[in-house]
């Protein structure tokens, strides 16, 4: 394993970005399958839901401390000085419906920092949040926009229907996902469909799959639980039969007598050519870059979910890498794609809901 401080990042350059001439409609026709999807559910519910990751599973709230001391290339952006934050977190899992959680499925986090100062990103100007989106894969299961439209407009076909006969598939597909890791393998594929083994979502492993900027650099970052009530959780079996909100009452049980801590690791880019922007799907390898700690979250002891909970932060507030600054722009055809259908998802919700989506200054008290 390389040695962290050894490590020479790659200084970011424009053109490490190629964008296709055809990825403006790409975006179009995401953005409009998302809207499909969150049309379809708000008739279903008689409210509107996120298009991906609609189902929260635990609403936190904690600090990030910023460590001290960082080598200057780790110093960066909403990291460049020590100092302690207040921090929201999202835990859900991905599908845009409300399943129940024998649908087993990939999993988010979801992370809002508050009061970072900075230049800012394009559309949240006047803001002092930064946001990471994360998923528990280490790269996305697709590597293009286009791709990905194609694996979003299955989903959308299959949004709100035959729910028995998902959890039917899922418990087929997690068979299928076990005989391919007893092999020593891992389809993310698989798991995206429903056969996400059922284990604690507290012990999960959270990454950006795809790259931002990291400074004059570019990074992927991670949230992985340290302490020792969490490690313990890493691949702990929970059983969901008969418990259609199994990953919630879990989340719950646990945050009812017991704190959590994270670290916050970053792996900055090294090789252009191994640690590629474009194409998402590469995991970049760790033994040329492992992931470094730049921060801690602690999250005490709280009601994990509650409906009042979820009416603030399921309603009212909205995580996208694009709220954020300057220092930390996305970069990417995922990224890209993402602006304008995080701007849709969260501007329906808002209207259709009568609760437009804002931006907190600082933190209030999430209601128990």
């Amino acid at each position: 394993m390389t040695d962290p401080l050894t490590i020479e990042p790659l200084r970011f350059d424009r053109s490490f970005e190629q964008i296709p001439e055809d990825e403006a409609e790409t975006t179009r026709e995401l953005v409009e399958t998302l809207h499909s999807i969150i049309e379809t559910t708000y008739k279903d519910y008689g409210h509107a839901v996120r298009g991906v990751h609609a189902k929260s599973h635990g609403l936190l709230q904690g600090e990030l401390q910023v460590l001290d001391n960082l080598p200057p290339a780790l110093a960066q952006g909403a990291f460049a000085r020590a100092g302690t934050f207040p921090v929201v977190l999202r835990l859900s899992t991905n599908p845009g419906d409300i399943l129940d959680d024998s649908v087993s499925t990939p999993r988010g986090l979801a992370l809002k920092m508050i009061g970072v100062e900075g230049e800012r990103l394009p559309g949240s100007e006047g803001q002092v949040t930064q946001d990471f989106v994360m998923v528990n894969a280490p790269a996305f299961t697709v590597a293009t926009p286009k791709k990905f439209l194609g694996t979003l407009k299955l989903l959308a076909k299959t949004t709100d229907k035959a729910p028995g006969l998902k959890k039917a598939l899922s418990a087929v597909l997690r068979g299928a996902e076990a005989a391919v890791e007893a092999l020593g393998g891992e389809s993310g594929a698989l798991k995206s469909l429903g056969g996400h083994p059922e284990t604690h979502i507290l012990g999960e492993t959270f990454y950006t799959c795809v790259p931002f900027l990291y400074g004059p650099y570019y990074a992927k970052l991670s949230v992985a639980p340290v302490s020792p009530e969490l490690t313990a959780l890493t691949h702990a079996p929970l059983d969901m039969n008969g418990k259609p909100n199994g990953l919630r009452d879990a989340v719950n049980e646990f945050f009812a007598t017991q704190g959590a801590q994270w670290e916050v690791r970053v792996q900055l880019a090294t090789n252009l050519e191994r640690m590629p922007i474009e194409d998402a799907s590469v995991k970049w390898p760790e033994d040329e870059s492992p992931y470094v700690t730049v921060a801690r979250i602690t999250v005490s002891p709280q009601p994990a979910w509650t409906d009042a909970r979820a009416e603030v932060v399921d309603d009212q507030l909205a995580f996208s890498p694009w709220h954020g600054l300057s220092a930390h722009r996305p970069l990417g055809g995922i990224m890209r794609s993402r602006k304008p259908a995080y701007e849709m998802s969260s501007g329906f919700r808002g209207q259709h809901n009568g609760c437009p989506m804002h931006e907190p200054r600082s933190l209030e008290p999430l209601p128990d």
